[in-house]
């Protein structure tokens, strides 16, 4: 896979918080296949995936939070066709049948050890008949169909890994976008780079307009005015208040998720459109900082313990010293000293905390952008900052995948003992 096809796979739009949405469209595309309203619904689900739908509230469910809502609105509200915008304009008026279908007891969540840490298994029954559909390492990435126990679709997983495979490097990314404008491929990801500016501004701009969740961007702007590094940040922060906490506009994501889309590119816009800086300049930037959120994310994994808005505010941070048409160097400073300081950030599932988590992870990767301009920057051997940047990504990669998977589950377990208790 090139960079274009990656981008256009992985920049698309998506209606609420990517898990529960995930959720919505498996239990939907079961109930297509399976022809009928189910009677029951069991869901398997890997750790990370109970853990990020947990807690944030479902668009299009008047406020209604978790697995089970997400998994019956989906199956009898739901369209299929739609992906990621399963839930869009959904039936309101039947959403007390649902509350009233999951306190009879016909949804069921079970935890499935040993499997992707993105791993979605919606089973269906109604009457004599059933229908199994499996959702692995991407919030879309259907690889198997089952009715009354027979496949109608499988996917050769091994093969398809090997073809998705992307080729990452700093300088490859930055040759890439240097040339871009002037690339066969503009013209096929323009109109998704339109939607990311639209759609991602949008939503900063409804969370800084309305009360939504914790409401940290409208706290940010209040308490730091005419400081446009604190605005931009305060942004893309109420971008994911809006967003946590149920809002019905779409997001176009990035590594699987719409805060880290957000937080990619609203910094960026807002930079751009601040400075004056040319459409094509911003195109180029935003290819930019997308293609190095992917290449931050691509070892680690969509979903882990690592917070992924470190990815996403680090990319940010670089694509503004892209668009500022600062040297390499610099910019690989940037990514450099930003990842040296937000690395270890949890994840505890998505939730309104998840808008502050971007504002501190924003705030200290601006900060390294302005320390890589003083020549002020982190050394190699200064802590987990290796000799260049491919190494110092690598090592990043390997603490969050490998070194944080202990931690992945005790934060489960911990939210597990939690809901046991209310």
């Amino acid at each position: 896979m090139n960079y274009v096809e990656c981008l256009k796979h992985e920049m698309i739009a998506a209606f609420g918080c990517t898990e529960p949405i995930a959720l919505a469209f498996a239990s939907a595309k079961a109930k297509e296949t399976l022809g009928g309203n189910p009677e029951k619904i069991i869901a398997r689900l890997s750790g990370n995936m109970i853990k990020n739908a947990n807690s944030v509230k479902v668009p299009g469910t008047d406020g209604r939070k978790g697995i089970a809502i997400s998994l019956a609105a989906g199956a009898f509200l739901g369209d299929a066709k739609k992906n990621l915008q399963v839930l869009e304009n959904i039936d309101k008026e039947r959403l007390c049948e649902m509350d009233e279908y999951i306190e009879d007891g016909n949804v069921k969540v079970e935890l499935v050890p040993g499997v992707p840490n993105l791993y979605i298994e919606v089973e269906e029954f109604s009457g004599e008949n059933s229908s199994k559909v499996v959702i692995e390492d991407s919030h879309t990435n259907i690889t198997l169909i089952e009715k009354n126990g027979e496949a109608v679709f499988k996917k050769n997983t091994e093969k398809a890994a090997v073809e998705e495979k992307v080729e990452f490097s700093f300088e490859k990314i930055y040759e890439y976008a240097k040339n871009f404008v002037n690339s066969a491929d503009f013209n096929e990801l323009k109109p998704i780079l339109d939607k990311e500016i639209a759609y991602n501004t949008a939503i900063a701009e409804e969370g800084m307009k309305n009360e939504w969740g914790s409401s940290i961007g409208r706290i940010l702007l209040k308490n730091n005015p005419g400081n446009f590094s604190e605005t931009i940040t305060a942004y893309a922060a109420a971008g994911s208040d809006a967003r946590m906490s149920g809002c019905e506009l779409p997001v176009v994501i990035n590594s699987g998720s719409g805060n880290q889309g957000i937080t990619v590119s609203v910094p960026i816009i807002m930079y751009a459109r601040e400075f004056g800086i040319d459409k094509e300049e911003l195109y180029s930037a935003l290819v930019f900082a997308n293609l190095i959120g992917l290449y931050l994310k691509q070892r680690i994994g969509k979903l882990s313990a690592y917070c992924g808005v470190v990815s996403a505010s680090s990319a940010a941070a670089s694509g503004i010293a892209y668009l500022k048409n600062e040297e390499p160097e610099i910019i690989k400073e940037t990514l450099s000293n930003a990842l040296a300081v937000n690395s270890g950030l949890i994840c505890d599932g998505a939730k309104p905390s998840c808008a502050m988590k971007i504002a501190s992870s924003l705030r200290n990767a601006i900060l390294a952008y302005e320390q890589a301009k003083a020549k002020k920057s982190f050394e190699p051997g200064d802590g987990i900052v290796m000799s260049d940047i491919e190494k110092t990504i690598a090592t990043v990669s390997r603490i969050a995948k490998d070194g944080m998977k202990t931690t992945d589950e005790v934060i489960l377990e911990e939210m597990i003992a939690a809901k046991s208790r209310e």
